[in-house]
């Protein structure tokens, strides 16, 4: 797609950003990266194996000099933890960007407002480049704005749920209150899931389990990265108005013969 966007000093132009977990192999999470057009790939730092031998480990498979790795603090529990983990990702990928998450209850993997508010602060004073993952709060999404974070991630529906856009009002909320990008993030199932946070307006779509776990992952990640492009092309082009009784595609005003 030829319009880009930006993330803090960053300029990306494919609205799709993938996970890496979850796949088979990592052969196929290679296969299924390439495929979705994907230039953001993210990382979970807890969960993956740096000491991997040569040729074995994630970031022979997604290498960092082809794709732009987004560490994340997944796992995270506290403000605390994820800035540890923040700060580790720096370390090891030379980054300043950053996929905080602070999670508050296990069960749903919804994030803790406070915490994330806490954490995401303390980073943007440092200098990390801020993507955090937050309810689809409107009050907590202005808030992670006004203290300087490059974007706001609020989930479609819990993580790994594939119940797509459950609240798309509060959505639209976040969208006129927030002037940084609004990144849809977990909950996504399918392809018309990613095309109507498009057709929303939001600026981009991260997804995991909607594509690694498909039955066919690559052809999913194609599907998504087609329904990306559709949903930003259908934003931008603006749709017809809804209205409740028909309007004929051929009127008869003004057509020759006619009364």
């Amino acid at each position: 797609m030829s319009d880009t966007f930006r993330l803090g000093r960053h300029e990306f132009r494919s609205r799709l950003l993938v996970g890496t977990g979850k796949y088979a192999s990592l052969e196929q999470t290679r296969l299924a990266t390439e495929e979705s057009g994907a230039e953001i790939v993210t990382v979970a730092l807890r969960r993956v194996d740096l000491d991997a031998r040569k040729g074995e480990g994630l970031f022979d498979y997604v290498p960092p000099d082809r794709w732009t790795i987004l560490p994340n603090t997944a796992g995270c529990y506290t403000a605390q933890d994820a800035l540890l983990t923040a700060r580790l990702g720096r370390e090891l990928l030379g980054t300043d960007l950053v996929k905080l998450e602070v999670i508050g209850d296990p069960r749903t993997l919804f994030p803790d407002t406070a915490a994330t508010l806490e954490a995401a602060r303390i980073l943007v004073d440092e200098g990390f480049t801020v993507l955090p993952y937050t309810m689809d709060d409107p009050v907590a999404c202005q808030r992670l704005a006004g203290i300087g974070c490059a974007a706001v991630m609020p989930l479609a529906a819990p993580i790994g749920s594939g119940l797509g856009i459950r609240n798309p009002y509060n959505l639209r909320i976040i969208l006129e209150t927030v002037d940084v990008p609004v990144i849809v993030d977990a909950g996504v199932g399918t392809a018309s899931d990613a095309a109507v946070a498009m057709e929303l307006g939001c600026t981009a779509v991260l997804m995991n389990t909607g594509i690694a776990g498909a039955r066919d992952p690559v052809k999913m990640a194609r599907a998504m990265r087609l329904a990306v492009e559709a949903g930003r092309l259908a934003y931008e082009a603006g749709r017809i108005p809804r209205k409740l009784y028909a309007t004929a595609s051929s009127p008869l005003e003004g057509v020759v013969g006619s009364d």
